[in-house]
């Protein structure tokens, strides 16, 4: 059924939620599992950072490379708990990328059969300003998607 289930994490404990159901899911079908955790490199003020990064490249390097050291650690975490099920899967870092956009690109990139995503469920006004990242997926593909709560 599910062959190729992509799960996207962020590093925190509630979305362990969504890695917990995907390795479980994972090991009941058999299937391969792909983690993937999104980075930016540009914050959302990126035009004031990006010209003092022109201005010193040294940091913009060693900005990305905090970035990669913490992708890796959030992918190896994740990927102990597949191992631990005896669950096959491949961590996935998408650098610099916009999180919803980077988690539909992975699940295109490894044509997965299933995105899973912890959502935190918010309603009315802090919907609205925190936004939805599981609601721009689900917007933007067109492979299923599994919300966990």
């Amino acid at each position: 059924m599910y062959e190729r289930i992509l799960v996207a994490t962020d590093g925190s404990e509630f979305a362990d939620r969504g890695i917990d159901a995907a390795v479980d899911l994972a090991a009941k079908t058999g299937g391969e599992l792909f983690v993937v955790t999104v980075t930016s490199l540009m914050p959302s003020y990126g035009i004031v950072v990006g010209a003092e990064w022109a201005a010193s490249p040294g940091t913009f390097e060693d900005f990305r490379k905090e970035m990669e050291a913490g992708a890796k650690k959030i992918l190896e975490h994740a990927l102990e708990k597949a191992k631990y099920a005896r669950v096959k899967a491949h961590g996935i870092h998408a650098e610099n990328q916009l999180a919803a956009a980077g988690i539909v690109d992975a699940a295109n990139e490894h044509n997965a059969d299933l995105i899973i995503l912890a959502s935190h469920g918010r309603r009315g006004v802090n919907r609205l300003i925190l936004g939805s990242q599981a609601a721009e997926v689900m917007a933007m593909s067109d492979r299923p998607v599994m919300v966990v709560k």
